[in-house]
């Protein structure tokens, strides 16, 4: 999808407490320390939140922080939108010891610089890990940290610090059936000044008794300018923040990864301009290529790379660091991976071809103009005029059945075989 060039993203839902849910206002806060200029009544949001981007939610952020805050709040949106950078800047909020009329968080108190350093004592993370990512349920009798029921066990205990714990749950989807019921009754009767904010790419995948007992904010895409002025603020030089801030596709957790990760916008157009120089060959290489664009793929990986988890702030990668490519090394490298590593290699990859796919069907519209990836776009061209019109929105569509399958545990290398020889051919 190509980007609009405004910073706007669709407006945020009303947030709503379900039935039975309550709100509990932040209360009275302990007396801050001093803090620097800058960090009172008049500083503004910008100060204040690291989101970007999102004025909608943050206006409701506010609005909580005002007025009282859901005990369990559901963020939704795409991935690497900024879900979790939000959920702690609402943490930050809630924990702030700022005095009582100085907007929180304050940024300038103890807590919220032990919120930023991720050392809180009130303020527990659970995120998906391992190579299938998935957030771990745990051992119902000694559940591990990093665990749904070891998490149930903390939000049970009185604060530490002040008057409140929070809970933030990346890639809340990421649970099974069984993680989901195990927080249930949390999430029916949270502790008194307990907050569960729950952040999801996929609501869908997550049980209708689990959201209906969140109120729900929804995040949107970033603008193109959004994002060029993030990584400007990352110290990103602005022709570099320009492309990473079109292939992102409005999602600013992955430009701030590509842009961590030179390599990986490497291997990413490595990937690309393979996949065009496919259009014109036989069925025997376009075999060939694709066990080599799954091996590339991995690369991305390993990288932390993935589009669907930039962003997660994971405690750890489920995968080393990428080692320089070695060719058939690589290969063979490849098919000992556990078939969790080898389906996210998969995504990673049909991630990218179908980045590729919708400028290719742009540019053969006669849209040179609006493709996302500028700098293919002379090969986008060539490759647009050999193919036959119609090829490319066909290809697309066998793309997004060929994700849900891989979500339903097809055989990736299969799944890519498949895809490799519908690639659409030089007419």
């Amino acid at each position: 999808m190509v980007m609009p060039e405004s910073d706007g993203e669709p407006p945020a839902r009303n947030v709503r407490p379900s039935a039975g849910s309550t709100r509990h206002p932040a209360g009275t806060r302990s007396r801050a320390t001093s803090g620097p200029a800058g960090s009172g009544p008049s500083a503004g949001p910008a100060t204040r939140f690291a989101t970007r981007g999102q004025p909608a939610a943050l206006a409701a952020v506010e609005r909580m922080l005002a007025r009282g805050v859901p005990q369990v709040l559901l963020l939704i949106g795409p991935a690497a939108v900024g879900k979790t950078t939000l959920a702690l800047d609402l943490a930050a909020g809630l924990l702030c010891a700022a005095d009582e009329g100085i907007p929180r968080p304050c940024r300038a108190c103890r807590a919220c610089h032990l919120v930023a350093g991720g050392t809180h004592q009130d303020l527990h993370r659970l995120a998906p890990e391992g190579a299938g990512r998935q957030v771990r349920i745990g051992d119902p009798g000694d559940p591990d940290p990093g665990t749904v029921r070891h998490l149930i066990r903390e939000m049970a205990r009185l604060p530490v610090e002040g008057r409140h714990r929070v809970a933030v749950i990346e890639g809340a989807h990421r649970m099974n059936e069984d993680a989901q019921n195990a927080l249930l009754k949390t999430l029916e009767e949270p502790p008194p000044g307990a907050t569960l904010i729950l952040c999801a790419d996929e609501p869908e995948r997550l049980l209708p008794t689990v959201r209906s007992r969140a109120a729900t904010l929804r995040l949107g895409p970033l603008g193109i300018r959004a994002i060029e002025a993030l990584l400007g603020e990352h110290g990103i030089d602005p022709p570099r923040a320009a492309r990473l801030a079109r292939v992102a596709a409005g999602r600013p957790g992955l430009a701030l990864a590509y842009a961590a990760t030179p390599r990986a916008v490497d291997a990413r157009e490595e990937i690309a301009r393979t996949l065009l120089d496919l259009i014109p060959e036989n069925r025997a290489r376009r075999l060939a290529v694709g066990r080599e664009l799954l091996v590339r793929a991995a690369d991305l990986v390993r990288l932390g790379v993935e589009p669907w988890a930039a962003g997660d702030r994971s405690a750890e990668p489920a995968l080393p660091a990428a080692p320089p490519p070695d060719g058939e090394a690589d290969v063979a490298k490849a098919g000992r991976a556990s078939p969790a590593e080898r389906r996210r290699a998969a995504r990673a990859l049909l991630e990218t071809w179908t980045a590729v796919a919708r400028d290719l069907a742009v540019v053969a519209a006669g849209g040179r103009e609006r493709a996302v990836d500028l700098a293919l776009v002379d090969d986008l061209e060539t490759a647009a005029a050999r193919i036959s019109a119609g090829a490319a929105p066909a290809f697309l569509a066998r793309l997004a059945r060929s994700a849900e399958l891989l979500d339903a545990n097809a055989n990736p290398e299969l799944v890519v075989d498949v895809l490799v020889l519908a690639w659409p051919r030089a007419a």
